[in-house]
């Protein structure tokens, strides 16, 4: 650390050069600088505080809808646990009616959302055995399960565009706080203490973390419920397509 100290006393002066050294003699002395977050809020710049509030913005937005969605994914689960026993034992027993009205019991799963258009078209083709009428069921389970399937996604694009925005908005805080430090130094001329940059710095490194921690549960919670929603889409494929088979085994 001396070697190097010394090497960087003996190069021509230049700004980076002395907040280094600064930085280093200070480390090695102990200097009492404070550069907690009390501190930190009283020299933030203006700049700062508006990348700061952007920030927290993004944070309860994010939370916001990670735990709208969340709600809405266990209620969509647990009404489909209860919902595919009782739609299977009333198909078995050939109740069309009665699935149908059972559908409309549990409009928040997914499963049945899709079996009721099934139901509804597989109502006029039982009076209406043509082909036409079984590609207007076919149809019609494909578009209900493509529209769920996009109202599951709703709000997660937000999610991943705040997972990939928010570290570069601390980026963005992190050079102004440097900035703010350079400034600071042309001002007192020559080679500052470290009271002098403390202030960027804190809100350099202070910005930088804010936002990694607005970014990460975000991406984490996107990936999440990607993946739930492209289970729930095989799910809702694999109910329109037993659906249709167990009507043309009704024909048979």
């Amino acid at each position: 650390m001396f070697l190097f100290v010394s090497l960087a006393a003996s190069s021509p002066a230049s700004p980076a050069t002395a907040l280094l050294i600064s930085l280093i003699q200070a480390a090695e002395a102990g200097s009492g600088v404070n550069l907690g977050i009390r501190q930190f809020l009283i020299d933030v710049s203006w700049t700062g505080w508006a990348v700061l509030i952007t920030l927290l913005l993004m944070s309860i937005y994010s939370m916001a809808v990670i735990f709208e969605r969340w709600l809405t994914f266990r209620a969509t689960a647990r009404q489909s646990r209860e919902f595919v026993p009782k739609a299977a034992e009333m198909l078995k027993g050939a109740q069309l009616d009665g699935a149908l009205r059972l559908t409309q019991d549990y409009r928040k799963s997914h499963l049945a959302v899709v079996i009721n258009s099934g139901l509804q078209e597989l109502a006029v083709v039982s009076g209406d055995k043509s082909a036409r009428q079984m590609r207007r069921a076919k149809r019609a389970l494909r578009r209900t399960a493509a529209m769920k399937t996009a109202e599951l996604r709703r709000g997660l694009s937000s999610l991943a565009t705040i997972g990939s925005t928010a570290p570069f908005v601390g980026l963005f805080g992190t050079v102004i706080g440097i900035i703010h430090s350079f400034e600071k130094m042309n001002e007192q001329g020559g080679a500052p203490g470290i009271a002098t940059i403390a202030g960027g710095i804190s809100e350099a490194l202070y910005t930088t973390a804010f936002g990694l921690v607005v970014a990460v549960p975000a991406v984490w919670m996107f990936n999440y419920f990607s993946n739930r929603v492209g289970g729930f889409a095989v799910e809702m494929k694999n109910s329109a397509d037993e659906l249709i088979d167990y009507f043309f085994q009704q024909q048979q």
